[in-house]
């Protein structure tokens, strides 16, 4: 399959990748404590050929759009993000890296791993949004790290207030590649 040039075909890809492999219906406690009626697991969409390409071909253009020259955020969820963001030719001048939930005791003993370093200019990345906790986490690690935030995307927007909570955190621009309004309209609880 030709690699994805057209943002708008890898939006509905990557939209039709989720809604067929990602959403999950029935009641699941995510990362929050918070008891929900459906889960979004966009690993499993983003861990596919198809979705893995549409979704890097999204975030590499928005890296390249606000300047970021690395691509990365909390482990384990902006993993399958950043490095398909660096395997599409969009982000042939970019790098990965992620944010450890633990500081390693061995080695390096780094936060953040990957070749990034103080003053590189960074979009975060992460798979799902809900509150937006472990996204900010993250963000002051990378804060700590010495590297500039250039923005934060999510792949998939839960719209449970994570947006602002993440635009805080960060001090700069927040998107979502898609809403839970786009991939599972007819929820039981859309406002």
């Amino acid at each position: 399959m030709a690699a994805v040039t057209d943002l708008a075909a890898a939006k509905e890809t990557l939209l039709a990748e989720l809604r067929e492999h990602s959403l999950i219906l029935g009641e699941v406690t995510l990362a929050s404590g918070a008891v929900a009626q459906y889960y979004v697991d966009a690993r499993r969409a983003l861990m596919r050929p198809a979705g893995f390409r549409a979704a890097g071909e999204l975030i590499a253009a928005a890296a390249v759009e606000l300047g970021a020259e690395a691509v990365g955020g909390p482990a384990t969820a902006a993993i399958p993000p950043s490095t398909a963001a660096i395997a599409v030719p969009a982000g042939d001048d970019l790098v990965a890296f992620f944010v450890r939930g633990e500081r390693k005791e061995h080695g390096l003993q780094r936060w953040v791993e990957g070749p990034v370093g103080p003053g590189m200019r960074c979009l975060v990345v992460e798979d799902t949004v809900t509150t937006g906790g472990s996204t900010a986490k993250a963000i002051g690690r990378i804060r700590e790290e010495g590297l500039e935030i250039a923005g934060v995307v999510a792949v998939v927007d839960r719209l449970a207030g994570g947006a602002e909570k993440i635009e805080a955190a960060a001090q700069a621009p927040y998107r979502a590649l898609l809403t839970i309004d786009e991939i599972y309209p007819e929820r039981p609880d859309r406002g």
